[in-house]
């Protein structure tokens, strides 16, 4: 069995150079230690005495904040360095994340959420720039995916760990954020050196050079759709299972399972699809999105509800790898870090769209609303079939 799974392991994580580690390992302690954002509204409403309107401005503060700083932290890695823009934000956000623990006025939390949503956010385009830097071209898809995996295993402990911990003391939540934020600034300090080439270092450009761009901007719309089909587990789908009366317990199930999926299995997708294009990869995994979500219009009992997350999750997990190796191609090297932030905006977008739309959607149409997410997947994996030749030829004249 170890002969058999030396392959594997080789194919997977196999050959990456000495700085990839080093970000990989300080992306998984900072998400570990992602306490206390995570449970900001319970610690309002629960420890504050908020009201749900109070607690939802704020973590909405938290993620206007955020989509600021990812425009931002892109601009800085290209003009000033993957490494002190990192540095900056983790630093900054520890301190911002303990004066939080402590602040009293209610208009005084606001603003610590806004800041610590800013200064949360730089490092997200100086770490996938500094990857691509650092990686070559071939060995990106594996680099990218194994972030993905990263990401998720940090946040899937870090939830399992914040609701103990708040048992206890919410301020505990902070405290142990703010230490392995601070953490995180050791581990990029020590072993992780400047990455941006000298030789392209005050090059003219940033984010105007990015909007300008049509071959990332229509790879962006398309983006846009996968992460609003997404956002639908975080709203809509929670709102379905209500009406076809399952417990909240199943919802958990739901996110649980999607979170294991990735955990368990996102390894073996490199190897699944390095013989594939991107273009088809991702009209693949946007199929699979869409059918996922398509089968809800049918789901009324726990086992199709269960059935449909398992495809939607798998195609969740074809997508990550191509869409961060996309971006590291069309990018120029002194220009990674912007287009990354701008693709990065697709996120909050759609968590702010998917519900506000969804409620309304579910309302009114009913079961057809899955039926049209299922089209607009079908749409979109034809649309990044139909933008592979301007991306390739984008590619050529780059």
């Amino acid at each position: 069995m170890g002969y058999a799974l030396r392959p594997f392991l080789r194919d997977a994580v196999g050959g990456l150079p000495r700085t990839f580690w080093a970000l990989f390992s300080a992306l998984l302690v900072n998400r570990v230690g992602a306490f206390g954002m995570l449970l900001l509204p319970t610690y309002l409403i629960s420890g504050r005495g908020a009201s749900l309107a109070v607690a939802g401005l704020v973590t909405g503060g938290y993620g206007a904040g955020g989509a600021f700083g990812s425009l931002l932290g892109g601009v800085l890695a290209d003009r000033w360095g993957r490494r002190r823009t990192y540095l900056l934000g983790t630093v900054v956000s520890a301190i911002f994340m303990l004066a939080i623990g402590f602040a009293q006025p209610m208009w005084l939390i606001m603003v610590f959420a806004v800041l610590i949503g800013l200064f949360h956010m730089l490092p997200g385009p100086a770490t996938v720039a500094a990857i691509a830097d650092v990686t070559p071209e071939a060995d990106r898809s594996r680099a990218f995916n194994l972030q993905f995996w990263a990401f998720n295993m940090g946040s899937a402990v870090a939830a399992a760990i914040a609701g103990i911990v708040a048992e206890f003391s919410f301020l505990a939540l902070f405290i142990a954020d703010a230490t392995m934020t601070g953490l995180t600034a050791v581990l990029i300090w020590r072993f992780v050196p400047e990455t941006l080439p000298t030789h392209v270092r005050g090059q003219r450009g940033g984010l105007r050079t990015v909007l300008a761009d049509k071959a990332f901007l229509s790879f962006v719309g398309l983006s846009f759709v996968l992460a609003f089909l997404g956002m639908q587990t975080n709203s809509t789908v929670q709102l379905a299972m209500a009406q076809d009366g399952l417990r909240p317990a199943v919802y958990g199930f739901i996110v649980f399972l999607g979170g294991a999926m990735i955990v368990l299995g996102q390894l073996f997708v490199p190897r699944l699809i390095k013989a594939h294009k991107h273009a088809t990869v991702l009209a693949a995994a946007l199929l699979l999105v869409g059918v996922g979500y398509a089968a809800l219009s049918v789901a009324d009992v726990t086992w199709l509800y269960v059935g449909a997350a398992v495809i939607w999750t798998f195609g969740q997990m074809l997508a990550a790898p191509p869409n961060a190796s996309i971006i590291a191609e069309l990018a120029p090297v002194h220009l990674r870090a912007s287009y990354q932030s701008v693709f990065s905006l697709v996120f909050p977008v759609a968590l702010f769209v998917a519900p506000a739309i969804g409620g309304w959607s579910l309302s009114g149409l009913g079961a057809w609303h899955w039926v049209l997410c299922g089209l607009l997947g079908v749409a979109a994996a034809l649309g990044h079939l139909a933008a592979a030749r301007s991306r390739e030829d984008r590619l050529v004249t780059a």
